[in-house]
């Protein structure tokens, strides 16, 4: 016969149930292996989804039609403010996996990571969290050292409890968010000094990935509510004229078995999964344009080609979320969740060998027009010159007097 049979299915079945994700954040499940040679290095690190723009880049693969080419490709900017390092947690392997032994937790610990421990902050009138904790240790420090001493001599995997600081990014939650980080290279013993040296103090996102670096992204995706067959699963729409509906699966199964297979498509919830995408290239990794001492020096979004002065954040802001005042890390194309978004970065659990790991990628131009509308002009500057002076310009200046 000339008719057709068979088709590959619509959807994958590897990513259900297709339900809500439990928890807001990306959830590392795996971490790189260890390796005892390297020296002690963290391998995970806590970010927030400021939006898109574009770059413009010379490609370099010898080989390739694009090689010596101009390209165009798509970036998103995370922005990365220093994580701020506030216990040590050890594992111990047993035959049904990883128990934690012991945690240690630093003696100055901020309210934004407190925020964490309380549904309602504003509401609880004790706050007592970790006083009675911190009161103990301020008073035994033969204890916390104990504690450390029984980490590096039982313990395998070390792991670093970290909290991100929302206070510097301009997102209007309060409430810190919280992981686990592993510490990999080095002994035990290394591992638990390298952790007790991190107590307290702010962790940048450069001393974790470097640039052309090979990461993956944790996240959990945009949320689309209930949704039928046609937009949950792709399958194919029903021709025009068909009774009852057309966004349908045209038969749900045989008589018998007489009840409806786990695999075929049915309506339900489509979006918030938790998700982890591989191999996403690290384009640049910026400073922060606010600098400690209060001053701003816009900079981050200069190349050697393109010598204007101007920092990551388009003109206008990014949609939805606003300015980057921090550090950011630039990737190559999407990734997962909307504008907001916490997401998770994590050293890649492959050795990276193909071409297009291994190359080094020189910007030439970033692009910082704004996002809402056409853009047309790079800077404010920009704009003012070529528009002239304008009304509002003279207005705003009388108001000011």
């Amino acid at each position: 016969s000339h008719r057709k049979f068979e088709r590959p299915r619509h959807g994958s079945l590897g990513f259900c149930p297709r339900k809500r994700c439990a928890h807001h954040k990306g959830k590392v499940r795996s971490f790189p292996r260890d390796d005892p040679k390297k020296p002690c290095h963290l391998t995970a690190f806590m970010g927030y989804k400021a939006g898109m723009t574009h770059i413009v880049r010379d490609v370099d693969k010898p080989g390739s039609k694009q090689h010596k080419k101009e390209s165009v490709e798509a970036v998103t900017i995370i922005e990365t403010p220093p994580m701020i390092v506030v216990g040590i947690v050890g594992y111990v392997r047993t035959p049904r996996g990883l128990r934690s032994l012991t945690t240690v937790w630093a003696k100055h610990l901020s309210d934004e990571f407190k925020r964490r421990y309380y549904k309602n902050w504003y509401k609880s009138k004790s706050r007592k969290a970790f006083t009675k904790y911190t009161k103990e240790e301020s008073e035994k420090q033969k204890d916390f050292d104990k504690e450390l001493a029984r980490i590096a001599k039982y313990c395998e995997v070390v792991r670093v409890v970290a909290h991100t600081q929302l206070s510097k990014t301009g997102l209007s939650q309060k409430k810190a968010h919280v992981m686990e980080i592993q510490v990999n290279g080095g002994s035990s013993k290394d591992k638990v000094e390298f952790g007790k040296n991190l107590f307290e103090k702010e962790v940048p996102v450069k001393s974790v990935f470097a640039k052309d670096e090979m990461i993956d992204v944790l996240g959990v995706t945009k949320g689309h509510g209930y949704k039928g067959v046609v937009s949950r699963w792709h399958v194919t729409k029903l021709p025009r004229k068909t009774h009852r509906g057309l966004r349908k699966v045209g038969c749900i199964g045989s008589w018998h078995p007489a009840r409806v297979g786990w695999s075929v498509p049915r309506a339900g919830q489509k979006g918030y999964f938790h998700r982890t995408e591989v191999n996403k290239k690290v384009y640049r990794i910026a400073d922060a344009c606010k600098k400690a001492d209060g001053t701003f020096e816009h900079k981050n979004a200069t190349t050697e080609f393109d010598l204007t002065e101007k920092s990551i954040t388009p003109m206008g802001g990014f949609p939805h979320y606003g300015a980057v005042m921090q550090d950011f890390v630039m990737i190559k194309g999407c990734c997962v969740g909307v504008k907001k978004r916490v997401v998770t970065l994590r050293k890649t659990l492959l050795a990276q060998t193909s071409r297009t790991a291994l190359e080094e990628i020189q910007l030439k131009f970033i692009d910082t027009s704004s996002k809402f509308g056409h853009g047309r002009f790079q800077t404010a500057d920009e704009k003012s010159k070529f528009m002239g002076v304008m009304k509002k310009t003279i207005t705003q200046a009388a108001a000011a007097k």
